[in-house]
């Protein structure tokens, strides 16, 4: 099932944030090996909130759920994302899409387009790298530019596609100096160089070559059911339009068609008692999105969108068999799930 629906604006109030420390800006090296989402202070009067991304890639170490830890804060947010993360000829290579930046400016999330300039040679693959590390010099430059921004997320993270070949072609030297440095085969460097190329032409390249890759999964995991998932009702796609017509894509878990209602289910499945906090952060990004449509509409015909998050558990789901930690995380997702409007379902 195919939809297509239009977005003019976030209004969320998330509830599950965690707390987050807070370090100094010349500790920024320590934090990101410490923390996946933390404050930053520049000075006494000025904080940011900011999350990092493992890879380009969103399905990897719960990206969504590390910047949805920082979205409660009132001041920027800031998320660093690498341009694309090789992890040796054994490993995957992950390059960023436009459609990822497009959901963070979305969400109201500075980008920091980043590379890894340090690595060290796994012990377990002979063709693979592990402990990647950010150029944090380069981090804290751009942290200081959007400082001094004073246009929105949207119009910072716009800009940044300007430079996309040039933090391109830094990776791919850096990756060659990780190879010689531990002896790791990486993957074809002219591959990287086409896709570089390909960015380098212009903007809107990055954006129609991300947006067809984007489809191409999306019509990919329409078709699949992951691990994590419990899945009864119909599976689609999801075609959203901003406020200035850009076109994002996502798949939606779970359709049900009730009247003029439309549900849109997103599942998060576990063995245990009760999904991982993470798991259900990923799926609140979700909530965020499904909360703020305007009307759906499928096969030329309006629907009222109603947004579920669905849980469900391999064994029956006893609520006296939850700790203390899962109890908490349920009562805190009940209410932001009735501060913003969305339903839960939980089996």
């Amino acid at each position: 099932m195919s939809l297509f629906a239009e977005i003019k604006g976030i209004k969320y109030t998330p509830c599950l944030c965690r707390e987050l420390r807070s370090y100094k800006i010349g500790e920024l090296g320590n934090a990101i090996n410490r923390d996946s989402s933390f404050l930053l202070e520049i000075n006494k009067s000025n904080k940011i909130a900011l999350s990092w991304w493992v890879s380009a890639k969103r399905t990897r170490s719960y990206p969504y759920a590390r910047v949805y830890d920082t979205l409660d804060f009132s001041g920027k947010k800031i998320t660093i994302i690498p341009i694309f993360k090789d992890e040796g000829k054994d490993g995957d290579r992950d390059f960023l899409q436009w459609d990822t930046i497009s959901l963070m400016s979305l969400l109201g999330v500075y980008v920091i387009i980043g590379y890894y300039i340090g690595a060290e040679k796994s012990k377990r693959y002979t063709h693979k790298i592990t402990h990647q590390k950010f150029d944090i010099d380069f981090i804290k430059e751009k942290i200081k530019d959007i400082l001094n921004y004073k246009s929105d997320a949207l119009h910072w993270n716009l800009e940044q596609i300007e430079n996309i070949a040039d933090i391109g072609g830094i990776a791919i030297k850096h990756y060659s100096a990780i190879s010689k440095r531990t002896s790791v085969e990486m993957h074809s460097v002219n591959s990287a160089k086409k896709r570089i190329t390909n960015l380098r032409k212009s903007r809107e390249e990055f954006m129609n070559l991300s947006r067809e890759l984007a489809e191409k999964a999306q019509k990919r995991e329409e078709h699949t059911i992951q691990p994590k998932e419990n899945i009864s009702g119909t599976k689609g796609s999801i075609t959203i339009k901003n406020y200035l017509g850009g076109l994002y894509y996502f798949t939606v878990d779970e359709i049900e068609i009730l009247g003029k209602d439309i549900h849109l289910i997103e599942a998060k499945h576990s063995r245990g008692q009760l999904p991982s906090l993470e798991d259900i952060k990923d799926g609140l990004i979700k909530m965020i999105l499904f909360t703020n449509l305007e009307t759906v509409i499928v096969n030329n015909k309006n629907y009222n969108p109603i947004a579920i998050l669905k849980l469900t558990v391999e064994n029956n789901f006893d609520r006296k068999n939850l700790s203390e930690g899962q109890s908490n995380t349920l009562e805190l997702l009940k209410k932001e799930a009735q501060t913003n409007g969305f339903e839960i379902r939980l089996s």
